[in-house]
């Protein structure tokens, strides 16, 4: 048996837990900056956005082979069997790729008269955070993070236990 595939499940949730602070590392920073109106570029700051994908070269299908499990289609419409792409087992790194971008969705304008970033109607142009859904975004990813390490505790007891025997 090859040593990486003793490990896989460590691994997945590795990646899960890298992800999972990404996100929760972006979320901080938009709460930090809710009323962030003038950023290092002089213009109120860009909510920040991870998006998560599969890393190039890890493929569902090359997985499921390497564990042994025949995957058949249940509905015409879908991939024929054996049609998926798959990359080498052997030099894919996996794992999942969190990807960090600026929300394109327009700025909040309050009005403000008294504010010094104020225009000449006295609106300001605030950041485009809304706290809510950061803070539900924040449990989301919290909870993510938690199933992921309960995910390792349980793989290492495994590993544990199948030594013990």
């Amino acid at each position: 048996m090859k040593i990486d595939r003793m490990f896989g499940a460590l691994n997945i949730s590795a990646f899960g837990l890298t992800a999972q602070r990404t996100k929760m590392n972006a979320i901080a920073s938009n709460l930090a900056n809710a009323e962030t109106t003038r950023a290092e570029n002089g213009a109120p700051y860009r909510r920040k956005i991870v998006s998560f994908k599969e890393r190039a070269g890890q493929a569902f299908a090359s997985t499921a082979r390497q564990a042994g499990v025949q995957l058949a289609t249940t509905n015409g419409s879908h991939m024929a069997a054996g049609t998926f792409a798959t990359g080498s087992s052997e030099s894919a790194a996996g794992g999942i790729e969190a990807t960090e971008t600026q929300d394109g969705a327009a700025p909040r304008l309050v009005y403000d008269p008294g504010h010094p970033d104020a225009d000449a109607n006295g609106y300001v142009t605030m950041p485009n955070v809304n706290v809510v859904t950061e803070m539900v975004g924040m449990i989301s990813a919290s909870r993510a993070f938690e199933a992921n390490v309960v995910a390792i505790n349980a793989a290492k007891a495994m590993a544990k236990d199948s030594l013990e025997i």
